[in-house]
């Protein structure tokens, strides 16, 4: 079997998340330059006028804040994203159905899994991201016949024809 990565809708997947992650990191690294852009400003018009700026000083605050969260969130989402073309460069997808059985959380039954047989297991699995849209678009999914790989640290990458990206999941321990 060959590798995931050599599937050209898999690098388009990839592609489109690698682009979501830069996204995010440049809006990020946009808000926080803002932010100090407006700190100078309303530096300067303080000390040439003695008036300060209304509402500056929160203005900045939530640009820097929120300017770092994304940028942190930008940076993580490359990280993963780098991991799982590493991983999707060794490993073949896996052809399988999956189930919706709540909000984000997922199970994946490979080929040969039989809900009958108590010795047949699928894979349990909880989506990685929280996000409104992306949950959605992986429960209008139930029942698809679905591509999914195991990346490593009990995480699996899932995605389908027209999906448009990668879905990350980790692995849900069963509890005894």
């Amino acid at each position: 079997m060959q590798p995931a990565a050599q599937d050209p809708q898999t690098r388009t997947a990839l592609a489109a998340y690698q682009a979501g992650a830069l996204r995010w990191l440049g809006g990020g690294l946009i808000a926080v330059v803002l932010g100090v852009l407006l700190a100078v400003a309303a530096v300067a018009v303080a000390e040439s006028s003695g008036r300060r700026v209304p509402v500056a000083g929160l203005a900045v605050v939530a640009l820097v804040l929120l300017g770092v969260t994304g940028a942190v969130v930008g940076a993580g989402a490359l990280l993963r994203g780098l991991r799982w073309r590493r991983a999707l460069a060794v490993t073949p997808w896996q052809i399988g159905r999956l189930r919706i059985a709540g909000p984000a959380d997922l199970l994946f039954e490979p080929p040969g899994y039989d809900e009958l047989d108590p010795l047949s297991e699928g894979v349990r699995l909880r989506l990685l991201s929280t996000s409104v849209w992306r949950t959605r678009l992986v429960q209008n999914l139930d029942g698809a016949e679905v591509r999914a790989a195991p990346v490593g640290g009990g995480q699996w990458v899932l995605s389908s024809d027209g999906l448009g990206t990668v879905v990350g999941a980790r692995v849900v321990r069963r509890r005894i």
